[in-house]
């Protein structure tokens, strides 16, 4: 099965280079591509991506407002901040956001694809160990 994917990067240079990792992988589809963050918000609400990666900083609307405004959006959308700035605040500030991971950009690219997997894999388990209730009459 297929994942799609909204990547959001103000860099033309480092979305393609993510667009082109992702589309080796057989798992992946890019369903989009955003500037900055106000772009991404508006992207996923009329994509509805299975995945969101979203870069720290970018011009408009940066990664940790937009990953707040999509959360509330698309709760069930796995997000992933992709950043060169990383340590325990940027996480943490990343995390209570909403994120599901924040990732370096001087992390090998297996660093990314596993934690791009396993929020995805966290997402299906959520969504299957749902069980409908049933009504009595």
């Amino acid at each position: 099965m297929s994942h799609s994917i909204l990547i959001a990067d103000d860099s033309l240079f480092i979305r393609e280079a993510l667009c082109n990792l992702f589309e080796r992988e057989e798992d992946f589809d890019i369903c989009g591509e955003a500037k900055n963050g106000k772009e991404a918000v508006e992207k996923a609400r009329e994509l509805r991506p299975d995945l969101i990666l979203l870069d720290l900083s970018m011009p408009v609307m940066n990664g940790i407002d937009a990953t707040r405004v999509l959360k509330r959006l698309l709760p069930e959308v796995p997000v992933i901040m992709f950043s060169e700035y990383s340590g325990s605040c940027t996480e943490k500030e990343a995390r209570f956001a909403g994120a599901s991971a924040l990732v370096s950009k001087f992390d090998h690219v297996s660093v990314l694809l596993g934690k791009a997997r396993r929020a995805l894999e966290s997402k299906n388990h959520e969504s299957s160990s749902l069980c409908p209730r049933s009504r009595r009459s």
